[in-house]
């Protein structure tokens, strides 16, 4: 099978630091690479992977800030869409842009929907509702008036995370520094529960950071550790105590959820969005409502054996798991295209 991932070009794919959207993208050219796939990788020039990679724009623009970012969107999608023909299908990594060429191309496309940044975007995923397919990465994040060919869970590889049974004696919150991610809710979850938190993640709103974040830093009790890489990550995720995600959306997709279960880590989230697709409640981690509840959750954490939230996640989350489905989708799509002309 030709296929022709496209990822986005905020970051590099992999991301050096943060970018989900874009380590999804390379979780999956990778997979497929290994299972003797012909994969191209439209990604940034300084992208690294065992597919060809073909590339328009060096450097992820928000690291280059030297050039519009929607017009290096616009030549980067162009360019896969020019060459669409050489391709059996092209996974679409890149939200709702690609699907305005859709119609113009002969190749299937198949979008894995990453979430909804507004509800203004949806218009075009209406549109094209009939004509391309859609992938959901959670049962809670599909929209009811658009159709589904799957929901396929974001997959990681074992081997990139550590598992560590036994624990020190902190807290922590990974992920973006934002009001929806809850950092601050971390903070006095932590505090109530008498353990230090450490903080590590793009900060991404930089008025809540200085308002709600940085106040309480005083690199004992709490710590923040910048915008780290996936080494750093491993052993963050892997020796702490538990994962604190105090989620204030409805989140698609908890990437760093599976990534500490992949460590052996438990995970305290409030019930929102995705949460109880990926933990499972008293094995893995611990649902809540709200801080009260989190904290008691945290007091419980004994109750959780570090190898029941290995075993699994790698049993649901696993990238082998993740590009079978997808493999499966794929022919789908190819089978449904031929049988239409």
């Amino acid at each position: 099978m030709k296929i022709a991932i496209l990822s986005p070009i905020a970051w590099r794919t992999p991301p050096e630091q943060y970018g989900p959207w874009e380590q999804v993208a390379s979780n999956i050219t990778e997979g497929l690479v290994e299972k003797g796939h012909q994969v191209t990788l439209f990604a940034t020039g300084n992208s690294v992977t065992k597919a060809k990679l073909e590339w328009v724009c060096k450097f992820p623009y928000e690291v280059d800030k030297n050039n519009h970012p929607k017009v290096l969107e616009c030549l980067h999608i162009s360019h896969l869409m020019e060459q669409a023909h050489r391709f059996d299908i092209i996974h679409n990594h890149f939200d709702f842009l690609p699907l305005s060429y859709s119609g113009l191309i002969k190749t299937p496309m198949l979008t894995t929907i990453h979430g909804f940044s507004s509800s203004k975007i949806l218009p075009v995923y209406k549109k094209y509702n009939s004509s391309t397919s859609y992938i959901s990465i959670s049962n809670s994040d599909r929209n009811k008036e658009l159709d589904y060919l799957a929901t396929i869970y974001h997959g990681l590889d074992p081997e990139n995370f550590t598992f560590r049974g036994n624990k020190e004696n902190y807290l922590l919150y990974f992920g973006r520094i934002h009001p929806d991610k809850g950092a601050h809710a971390a903070i006095e979850i932590a505090k109530k529960a008498g353990l230090p938190l450490k903080i590590a993640g793009l900060i991404q709103d930089e008025a809540y950071f200085n308002s709600e974040i940085k106040p309480f830093i005083d690199n004992e009790n709490i710590q923040y550790l910048g915008n780290v890489g996936p080494e750093v990550r491993d052993k963050l995720l892997g020796n702490a105590k538990a994962l604190l995600h105090p989620i204030f959306f409805e989140e698609p997709f908890g990437l760093s959820v599976v990534e500490a279960m992949m460590c052996g880590t438990p995970v305290t989230a409030f019930e929102r969005g995705s949460m109880p697709e990926l933990i499972e409640e008293g094995k893995t981690g611990f649902l809540t409502e709200n801080i009260a509840e989190a904290v008691l959750a945290v007091k419980a954490l004994d109750k959780i054996k570090p190898e029941a939230c290995r075993a699994l996640a790698v049993k649901k989350f696993s990238l082998d798991t993740m590009v079978n489905a997808y493999i499966e989708a794929y022919k789908t799509v190819i089978n449904n295209k031929s049988s239409s002309l």
